[in-house]
């Protein structure tokens, strides 16, 4: 049988669309127009309430040493350690009182013995009263005895003041708090000597508990301080506690140029002398770098920005924030000011996801 050319094509069309139905249809390449549409901002150098910051110490406003007043003496015992809070007048060590006590009688007798012959003295000199020029004794003799009772008298006064010198001494053996405050530190033994342990402060109190913090600051910014000026104030623990300017340096460094800024905290348990900690004043406004609130994003790793790339595409980009203020985060740490980053829903984009950049409101930058 002998097919017609029409025959031919027609078979030949079923064979080609046999195949096209075989083959898988290709995906359209992504365009930038079908990337997600994300507003973004600038980092830009903006006045912030508060931005004015400075770091230092957690010292005690106000400290105590106490020594012990006589030397010579065994330490007994030692009544408290660090991080007691003691009264003023608190029994904080107890000497050993052996020595003292027979020096104390021992002066006690010879006081007495003294006293016992200024009496005698002055008997005899009672009984020449009223015989000048009457020719029964000689004027010398009137005279000695006088002399001998008034100085019976004061030797008698003199070993009286040294027994109670030795009962002030046996006193001191028990040595006080001079204030009411929290112990810092504690440097006495029990089994110490006195003389030797006293060439350094057994103990330091902070008086009342009270611990601030002695910022350091530029030169230049403590005209923008003053005292009863709020501050806030990050603890090493990550707490913030809110302070008070107490003083302002009427000097600064002549090398560093810094000058301290005392602030006053509340008592915690929290806040330990010799840690470190920085406040932002309130009601001072400084030039930082600075982003809106929304743009900050807080995990694990702690806050970060998206940062939009020249291609568009962004990257999660570490930072480290300082104060925020009207709805304002200042960068302390970060990407350099003019840099493009994703103003809101960075949760919800990944590192080099590419979006079409939309500038915020009173953002013309892109």
């Amino acid at each position: 049988m002998i097919l017609r050319p029409a025959v031919w094509l027609l078979a030949a069309a079923l064979v080609l669309g046999q195949a096209g139905c075989n083959r898988k249809p290709q995906p359209a390449p992504k365009s930038a127009e079908q990337a997600r549409s994300v507003r973004v901002t600038t980092i830009q150098t903006l006045p912030i309430a508060g931005a004015i910051a400075a770091s230092g110490d957690l010292v005690p406003r106000e400290e105590a040493a106490v020594l012990p007043e006589v030397n010579g003496y065994r330490v007994d015992r030692v009544l408290v350690d660090e991080g007691a809070y003691v009264r003023a007048g608190q029994a904080l060590v107890t000497l050993n009182a052996a020595l003292i006590n027979s020096q104390l009688a021992q002066q006690t007798a010879l006081a007495a013995q003294a006293a016992v012959q200024a009496e005698q003295a002055e008997a005899q000199a009672a009984r020449v009263a009223g015989l000048d020029g009457e020719g029964v004794l000689s004027q010398e003799q009137i005279e000695q005895r006088r002399f001998q009772a008034r100085a019976a008298r004061a030797a008698a006064q003199a070993q009286a003041a040294a027994a109670r010198d030795l009962r002030t001494r046996a006193g001191k053996l028990t040595v006080t708090a001079p204030v009411s405050g929290l112990v810092l530190e504690r440097s006495v033994r029990p089994g110490d000597n006195s003389a030797v342990a006293a060439q350094a402060p057994w103990f330091r109190i902070a008086r009342d508990g009270a611990i601030e913090l002695e910022a350091q600051m530029a030169e230049s910014d403590l005209a923008k301080v003053r005292p009863g000026q709020p501050a806030r104030v990050s603890l090493p623990s990550g707490a913030d506690v809110a302070g008070v300017v107490r003083l302002v340096s009427p000097s600064v460094d002549v090398r560093t140029k810094l000058g301290a800024v005392r602030v006053s905290l509340p008592v915690r348990g929290d806040i330990r002398s010799g840690g470190f900690a920085r406040a932002a004043f309130g009601g001072a406004s400084a030039m930082a770098p600075a982003v809106p609130e929304s743009a900050i994003r807080y995990d694990a790793d702690g806050a970060s920005v998206m940062v939009v790339g020249t291609d568009n595409r962004v990257m999660r980009t570490i930072v480290q924030t300082g104060v925020h203020a009207g709805g304002l985060v200042e960068l302390v740490r970060g990407p350099p000011v003019g840099t493009r980053i994703v103003a809101a829903s960075a949760a919800f984009l990944m590192d080099k996801d590419l979006i079409r950049p939309v500038a915020a409101a009173g953002d013309q930058r892109r």
